[in-house]
């Protein structure tokens, strides 16, 4: 219970705050001590709830839980489950592990040896084809190929090229003449390209288009011009209506009505703070004073009589109950079950010996059998004693 103030730095009050302080205090105590008062009763009740009621409630239902959900689990998985799986794992081991080793090492392995063995033969095959058969045909191949190469090479040098430059001469011959024609043909289409459209392009350009974009550019201008203006008039306008209008009512009522009424909220709502933590903590020593009031009154109006009533009567009225009544009555109760057992055992005995003299008289009294006597020094067992470290029965321990 935190009725200790923490430590604060205030700022400089003025006499607003001085003159609000004290009412509200006084209201906020008479409100806040009630609500104090049930809430620690409230957290006395919980407090007594959890440690007699939901404690050993949690502990039951999660001993149930346990019971319930962990055991039969628990149970499952150790009981069932893991052998299970031991069994799968051997029956796995067994039927498919154990198989598959004995087929790798007697299957697999000797194939794969035979596979290699013949990949081998077939390697050495294929080498010794390539090394005897493939080179000297590739050899006599490369030979012949060279041959026709020196023939076509020789063709080339001593027919083909004597023939190119017969013909390269003919061309060069006939190409000037045909150069000429072309230049001519080329000068004749550009003269007419020149004054068929690009001169009148020109014209038309500097006569027509540039003097009628520069008029429509101007115009443009003019009316972007005017636009800008008429834009800023408007906008200026709005900006001085919505000034008049709007801002400088809203400054006006920000800084004549609402800061000030924000200041006294401020101070108030600092107070009512100041004031509901002074009265909680105030309200805590009411509290508590209240409740050890009450828990002495309960001490002195019932415990204590019940103490003393126990400690001076109820004690002594017991001593004597049991130094009077309970002992004496202990001990008769026990002499009785002594004298019970005892006439118990004495008519078991007499019930016992007058069966004995019954049998006697009707059947007669037993035969006794003849002592056996042991002659000499032998140690022998005499009738049915038992033998012992020093008795002995063989030939060679006899005197």
């Amino acid at each position: 219970m935190d009725l200790e103030k923490p430590p604060q730095r205030r700022e400089p009050e003025g006499c607003l705050a001085v003159a609000i302080r004290v009412p509200v205090r006084i209201v906020v105590l008479v409100l806040v001590v009630p609500v104090r008062m049930v809430w620690d009763a409230l957290v006395l009740a919980g407090r007594v709830l959890r440690d007699t009621v939901l404690r050993p409630l949690g502990r039951a239902s999660a001993w149930l839980a346990r019971a319930v959900f962990v055991w039969p689990f628990v149970g499952l998985w150790r009981y069932v489950l893991v052998p299970a799986g031991k069994a799968l794992a051997w029956l796995g081991k067994v039927l498919v592990v154990v198989p598959l080793a004995w087929a790798y090492a007697r299957v697999l392995t000797p194939l794969w040896h035979g596979l290699v063995w013949l990949a081998r033969g077939i390697g050495a095959g294929l080498v010794w084809v390539y090394a005897r058969l493939l080179t000297p045909v590739g050899h006599g191949v490369v030979r012949v190929l060279r041959g026709i190469g020196a023939g076509l090479a020789w063709v080339y040098a001593r027919v083909l090229t004597p023939v190119g430059h017969a013909v390269l001469w003919v061309l060069r011959r006939g190409g000037a003449v045909l150069a000429l024609v072309a230049a001519g043909v080329f000068a004749a289409v550009a003269w007419l390209v020149r004054y068929l459209l690009v001169v009148p392009a020109r014209w038309v350009y500097a006569w027509v288009l540039a003097p009628a974009g520069r008029a429509v550019a101007w115009c443009a201008r003019g009316l972007v011009r005017f636009a800008g203006l008429v834009v800023t008039g408007v906008g200026v306008g709005l900006y001085w209506l919505a000034r008049v209008l709007v801002v400088l009512p809203a400054l006006a009522l920000w800084r004549w009505v609402l800061a000030p009424a924000g200041r006294l909220l401020v101070v108030v709502g600092r107070e009512v703070r100041d004031a509901l933590g002074h009265a909680w903590r105030v309200a805590g020593r009411i509290s508590l004073a209240v409740g050890r009031f009450l828990g002495t009154l309960l001490r002195w109006m019932v415990v204590e009589p019940v103490r003393w009533v126990y400690r001076t009567v109820l004690t002594p009225v017991g001593h004597v109950l049991r130094d009077v009544v309970l002992r004496p009555a202990a001990e008769a109760v026990r002499a009785v079950g002594r004298a019970a057992r005892e006439a118990l055992a004495s008519a078991r005995a007499s019930v016992r010996q007058a069966r004995a003299d019954f049998r006697r008289m009707l059947l007669g009294a037993p035969e006794k059998e003849p002592e056996k006597t042991v002659s000499g020094d032998r140690r022998e067992p005499s009738g049915r004693a038992p033998r012992t470290l020093g008795s002995s029965t063989t030939a060679l321990t006899k005197d």
